[in-house]
């Protein structure tokens, strides 16, 4: 569902590319030291944002170096190591573990139950860790696949409800300061993405009767305005949240990712289907 929160590249500099790419880095060697080598093939875009979000705001201090890696063994490539970065590396193990475990649900793949298998053991510490966080992960599964069951196709339940999981998974146990604004931040982007991944899935979705919330709304004359409308509204309430907080260090990636790469998909969609007009 994950993979919407991301940078658009073409707007940066190339030192500003690098210093998010280094904090990908170092989420990617965090989650290799604290839960093996496996899991850092789960690691997104969209926990490397929260990563550098919680280290702008709260500024815990931070250690740049450079290593080689599996991924990079030719050359040295930079890292950034912070202490945020813990947390959002457990995150990141149980957002995976229960994505794996949905795919499992949603198409029966083996795959996806064999990478379940594999992370159940770093879930399990995670959870020990973090019960109310993973409880809200849990529990926002269990409504989705009920309202999925009962084909339940009122958009608003899924959105709503994945904006309250993500909110709790935006505050670091560590601080409580500025914790409100920051779920609010995860709401607005929790809505954003459970909404984009159902607007990008809808014509498959269509072709192969698979749930999806917003089919009573396809054949509206207005959809299309209808769904632009409602995914600025929710990245205007992540957006206008991040503006609230004293955040200097980083502000132009954060600002970055707010107002252009979370679009990238949409955009991506539009030109897709504008050029498919143009070819019929």
């Amino acid at each position: 569902m994950f993979g919407y929160i991301v940078t658009y590249p073409d707007a940066l500099p190339e030192a500003r590319q690098q210093r998010f790419k280094a904090m990908y880095c170092g989420l990617c060697r965090t989650l290799r030291k604290r839960h093996g080598f496996l899991t850092t093939t789960t690691l997104s875009y969209d926990l490397t944002f929260l990563a550098l979000l919680l280290n702008a705001l709260y500024e815990p201090g931070e250690m740049t170096a450079r290593e080689r890696c599996v991924a990079n063994p030719a050359r040295l490539h930079d890292f950034v190591s912070t202490p945020v970065m813990d947390y959002v590396a457990d995150m990141n193990i149980a957002l995976a573990y229960h994505k794996c475990r949905d795919d499992w649900y949603d198409d029966k793949n083996p795959l996806s139950a064999g990478q379940a298998a594999l992370l159940r053991k770093a879930y399990r510490t995670v959870e020990r860790a973090y019960r109310e966080r993973c409880a809200a992960i849990e529990d926002w599964l269990r409504q989705i696949h009920q309202w999925e069951k009962d084909n339940v196709l009122e958009i608003d339940l899924p959105v709503n409800a994945t904006g309250r999981m993500l909110s709790e998974l935006f505050v670091w146990p560590e601080q409580e300061m500025f914790a409100d604004d920051l779920r609010v931040i995860g709401d607005g982007l929790g809505r954003f993405v459970y909404f984009m991944d159902a607007y990008d899935d809808l014509p498959k979705d269509m072709r192969h009767g698979r749930y999806n919330p917003l089919k009573p709304l396809r054949d509206r004359e207005d959809y299309e305005q209808l769904c632009k409308a409602a995914l600025m509204a929710m990245i205007a309430d992540a957006a206008n949240a991040f503006e609230r907080l004293p955040i200097l260090l980083d502000a132009d990636l954060i600002r970055n990712v707010l107002y252009s790469g979370v679009w990238s998909k949409y955009a991506f969609l539009q030109n897709k289907r504008n050029a498919h007009n143009k070819g019929a």
